[in-house]
């Protein structure tokens, strides 16, 4: 009873939603046990659960110093409760007992992509059939989220750590903290405080605050270029001195694209198919945002055979100087007017 009072009065709307006893979570997670963790990000600890009847789940408990406060709960909450996709996560409940706030989800058993794809040795688990059908597991969602649930919806932090991954490997769209819904006439929309990870951020959002669909087009493009090649976008500064976008570019622009490939996905991986991913991925990068695809469009790409698709443009720009001693995993808070993510190089 307290919790609903609670919920109640900061009017967040749970007609759809179970209410579970903050003690009970307790119990489920052995009262937060750091050997239950199973997830650390910029707003709060995701830990695994066990309820009496055996099922498992997965509670976000929300940090209380982190400025993630009532308004981004409330804003996870009534999204994800109006929201059903096979390719979302799915909110099983929620709970409120003082400064503490719990968002409870169905557990996914092999925890997210990016715990397999920039593994070494996980990554050898992916073939190519596994990694198309993440690929197209991420797309279905993001197109339901943009063009057919009830609210149009910008996610705004796609990246691997927010793919989640059940146990048959289907991909899980989860995390929906900074997301923005949309009117249905509305395309684009601009903040002051831009909020993102860095190297998953499109030039226009991350350097002017616009955002739409296509700030999330982007990320996506990221993921599938980062899937493809099994590598960090990172990690690529180290290795090439340039960053993903800038070196998948020009080995295309070379007719060397295959040299991007993960050379695990060799024995695996039909070369056109695989080839017609890279080009999808380069198309959704694209420095204009009214020049990457819409998902619906990226959706009937990927299960199209035709390899008539149009010629990507050259990539939006690169991360400067510094950007690889950055923590990929991090989502980071930043002003537009100082633009402090980084040295940003319009190429």
């Amino acid at each position: 009873m307290k919790e609903k009072t609670s919920l109640q009065q900061n009017q967040i709307n749970v007609s759809e939603l179970p209410l579970i006893d903050f003690d009970a979570i307790k119990i489920a997670t052995d009262n937060f046990s750091d050997t239950n963790k199973i997830g650390q990000g910029g707003f709060g600890t995701v830990y695994k659960g066990t309820l009496p009847d055996g099922k498992e789940i997965a509670v976000k408990r929300l940090s209380r110093r982190s400025w993630q406060g009532l308004k981004e709960f409330k804003n996870e909450v009534i999204l994800i409760a109006k929201l059903q996709h096979r390719n979302l996560v799915r909110l099983l409940g929620c709970g409120l007992e003082g400064e503490e706030k719990l968002l409870i989800y169905e557990f996914m058993p092999n925890i997210s992509l990016d715990f397999f794809i920039f593994d070494p040795i996980r990554r050898s688990q992916l073939d190519w059939r596994t990694r198309y059908n993440i690929v197209d597991g991420i797309a279905r969602g993001l197109g339901y989220l943009h063009e057919d649930s009830r609210l149009k919806i910008i996610h705004r932090d796609l990246k691997p750590s927010n793919v989640l991954l059940d146990k048959e490997m289907t991909a899980k769209i989860s995390d929906f903290g900074m997301a923005r819904i949309f009117c249905e006439d509305q395309n684009t929309a601009n903040t002051k405080r831009v909020v993102g990870t860095y190297g998953y951020m499109s030039p226009e959002y991350a350097m002017e605050g616009i955002f739409s669909v296509k700030s999330d087009v982007f990320s996506f493009g990221v993921i599938l270029l980062e899937i493809i090649s099994g590598k960090r976008n990172s990690s690529y500064l180290k290795e090439h001195g340039q960053t993903l976008l800038a070196y998948v570019w020009r080995l295309w622009d070379e007719g060397k694209t295959s040299d991007f490939v993960d050379p695990l996905l060799i024995s695996s991986c039909p070369r056109p198919e695989v080839l017609k991913c890279i080009q999808i991925g380069l198309l959704c990068v694209q420095r204009d945002a009214t020049d990457r695809p819409t998902m619906s469009n990226v959706i009937v790409m990927l299960e199209s055979d035709s390899g008539d698709l149009p010629q990507p443009k050259e990539p939006a720009f690169s991360l400067g100087r510094g950007a690889h001693q950055t923590d990929q995993s991090s989502t980071v808070i930043c002003s537009v007017n100082a633009l402090n993510i980084s040295t940003l190089t319009v190429r």
